[in-house]
């Protein structure tokens, strides 16, 4: 299925719907009409049923380099400007919370520099596979400002705590590899074969038992916010539900018969 044009594609083939932030001489900046887009296109993906895995990348040398500072610099000198956290709570928790709790897998195919929110949308994903040439810069503090999209909740979790602070109120670039090392690369890959490597990885996923992978997403989750009587028992709520689904069935019925199972996410 093919895109709309705009600043955000939509387009699923595989089982897998691939939303691509598509501003390349902005450094796919995030205006308004483009997070506007961006927004809509995530909601879609995740109420979308013949997507049953999420890639989320971007076009040209940058895969998001966060805010559109130009159009920010324009509003902060108008006569009325708008409190940045408007766009906080109308674009990114949205954009963020979508990505982070769809009953689906999602990977973030970053093909170049991801600043700012451009880095925290890739930590909201499940998955996060990187061109070699790509790099990561948590440049809330260069500017002054706090951090929003999540990168408060999603990086301590991906690389600890201190390691979080440190990224945060010092900002650098992040290389690849350096990234893959800390642990916020599921794997990197020549640059060439991102966007190919990225759609296979995720229609691997799609092909497997979506409603296990959803529930395991939620289990992980909850878990992150309850202690351990809590989530030993959601976990075994999330065990009764799985346990009663086709998926199941059909996995240990493959498993006996020695054959590859069939998975239709129910």
């Amino acid at each position: 299925m093919s895109a709309e044009t705009g600043p955000v594609r939509y387009e699923l083939a595989d089982g897998v719907a691939t939303v691509t932030l598509d501003r390349p001489d902005a450094m796919n900046a995030l205006d308004v009409a483009t997070k506007d887009a961006l927004r809509d296109a995530v909601h879609r993906a995740a109420a979308d049923d013949a997507a049953r895995a999420v890639v989320l990348t971007g076009t040209g040398r940058a895969f998001c380099v966060g805010q559109d500072l130009r159009e920010h610099v324009a509003g902060l000198r108008s006569d009325e400007p708008a409190p940045l956290s408007d766009t906080v709570e109308a674009h990114y928790n949205p954009i963020v919370t979508a990505l982070a709790t769809m009953p689906k897998p999602v990977v973030a195919a970053v093909n170049g520099v991801a600043a700012g929110a451009g880095a925290s949308l890739t930590f909201a994903c499940d998955f996060r596979i990187l061109a070699a040439s790509a790099s990561y810069n948590l440049a809330f503090a260069s500017i002054a400002l706090s951090c929003d999209t999540g990168a408060s909740w999603t990086l301590p979790r991906l690389v600890g705590h201190a390691r979080a602070t440190d990224l945060l109120m010092r900002p650098r670039t992040i290389h690849a590899r350096e990234a893959e090392e800390m642990g916020l690369a599921t794997d990197v890959v020549p640059s060439e074969r991102l966007a190919r490597d990225a759609h296979a990885f995720a229609a691997r996923l799609a092909e497997g038992p979506t409603l296990a992978l959803a529930s395991i997403k939620r289990a992980l989750a909850f878990s992150a916010t309850h202690d351990l009587p809590a989530s030993l028992t959601h976990e075994a709520q999330k065990m009764a539900f799985t346990g009663a689904s086709t998926d199941h069935a059909a996995a240990v019925e493959a498993f006996l018969a020695k054959e590859k199972p069939e998975f239709t996410g129910r």
